[in-house]
């Protein structure tokens, strides 16, 4: 019996993932196997190897990727973990979208929640 548990994440670039990930300090690994549970595996796309044996893994479903893991060997805080690379996706997606709409960056600054506010401006 499988003790994997997917959870859907807005994150539909896997480039960008992948850059975030490498980013954060993850050691990631393409076209992989997610190790879970008494050997237990699953394909994923982004693989982080974890030393205890159980991985976290971004696979494609759709539009969308989820992550893939045994949660409860993995050992990790799955919101924290989520929050921070949904974040730092929607602000590099941000960053990119605004130099190719022709726009320049003026301020940005993390507010004491952790939210990030970017102002933007262009010249007409």
């Amino acid at each position: 019996m499988s003790h994997f548990t997917t959870i859907k994440v807005q994150i539909k670039n896997g480039d960008v993932l992948h850059q975030i990930l490498q980013e954060l300090g993850y050691q990631v690994e393409l076209n992989s196997q997610v190790r879970g549970y008494m050997g237990d595996k699953t394909h994923a796309e982004y693989v982080i190897k974890q030393s205890n044996g159980y991985d976290l893994g971004f696979r494609k479903n759709g539009e969308n990727y989820e992550l893939v893991a045994d949660f409860w060997g993995a050992k990790i805080n799955q919101q924290e973990f989520i929050n921070n690379i949904s974040q730092k996706y929607a602000h590099k997606t941000l960053m990119e979208t605004i130099q190719t709409e022709g726009f320049n960056v003026e301020e940005e600054e993390v507010l004491a929640d952790g939210t990030v506010r970017v102002l933007v401006g262009r010249w007409v």
